[in-house]
């Protein structure tokens, strides 16, 4: 088995460099690969996404392993901006559903073991980026989850 990496745009993978060069040696349809890719990848436009090629040469069979873009990313797009602050004046603002919504794409990725311990990592990522939940602070939105005000299941 030969295992391939690329980082790609959602739904805009092409047979050029890198998925073409990299799987031509191990003669697969390119076509039909980056089809495939950009079929698993359309809910990420505009985000670059992991993506693991893992083929098999000897019977030109493979199977795609698609991770999340980051969850800062999401985050981005979730909150219309380019790109965080470092100086912590709110740059954007996402809901409490947007936060739940990442909380649950990237469930694999983070180490909460509920969906509130998971939202409450996401509203940290916000927190250093500068982008609000709901237009507060992450540590009165935080308060508020703890409280029960704002109540998160699974």
């Amino acid at each position: 088995m030969e295992e391939v990496e690329v980082l790609v745009e959602g739904g805009k993978a092409s047979a050029g460099p890198p998925i073409g060069p990299a799987l031509g040696p191990l003669g697969l349809n390119v076509g039909e690969v980056v089809k495939k890719i950009n079929e698993v990848t359309k809910d990420f436009q505009g985000m670059k996404v992991p993506v693991k090629i893992i083929a098999d040469p000897a019977t030109k069979k493979y199977e795609l392993k698609v991770g999340t873009p980051p969850a800062s990313a999401l985050i981005m797009k979730r909150a219309g901006i380019e790109k965080g602050t470092g100086d912590g004046n709110p740059v954007g603002n996402i809901s409490i559903k947007d936060v739940i919504e990442i909380a649950k794409m990237k469930k694999n990725d983070l180490l909460g073991n509920s969906l509130k311990a998971r939202a409450k990592e996401i509203i940290g990522t916000c927190v250093s980026m500068g982008v609000s939940v709901e237009n507060m602070k992450g540590k009165d939105i935080i308060k508020k989850i703890d409280e029960g005000e704002i109540d998160i299941k699974e």
